[in-house]
């Protein structure tokens, strides 16, 4: 947008792809992606990690005393690691989901609160 003339009602961006489009946010797919996170994400990856785990384990068990027992002790050791990461990161973005249902829910209800309290301009509007 240039400051001598009025704005094109395309926010300054010269009539590429129109205006800015309108928030548009549903909280039910946001509920359904956070119980998806927490009914199958989350169990799955702690069973997955656990298979590999015992799998690993019988592994270092039977090469014990070769140097690949090491290294398959190190590779262990980085695999808990990721899968430790990926279960925070898995609960930080079901916080995340849910906790954004609340704050659109909450500032929907802000708005609309505000919205009705302004009172009527006109004088029919009393009739």
């Amino acid at each position: 947008m240039r400051l001598n003339q009025l704005d094109d009602g395309t926010g300054g961006r010269g009539g590429i792809g129109g205006g800015a489009p309108d928030l548009q946010t549903s909280p039910e797919k946001k509920r359904a992606a956070a119980n998806t996170i927490e009914t199958e994400l989350e169990p799955n990856t702690g069973k997955a990690a656990k298979w590999a785990d015992e799998a690993t384990t019988a592994a270092i068990s039977a090469f014990g005393g070769w140097s690949v027992a090491a290294g398959l002790k190190t590779v262990d050791t980085t695999w808990n690691n990721q899968v430790k990461a990926l279960l925070g990161r898995l609960a930080h973005e079901k916080g995340a989901l849910r906790g954004t249902i609340t704050t659109l829910s909450g500032q929907d209800v802000g708005v609309r609160t505000q919205i009705a309290s302004v009172p009527p301009v006109s004088s029919i509007s009393g009739y």
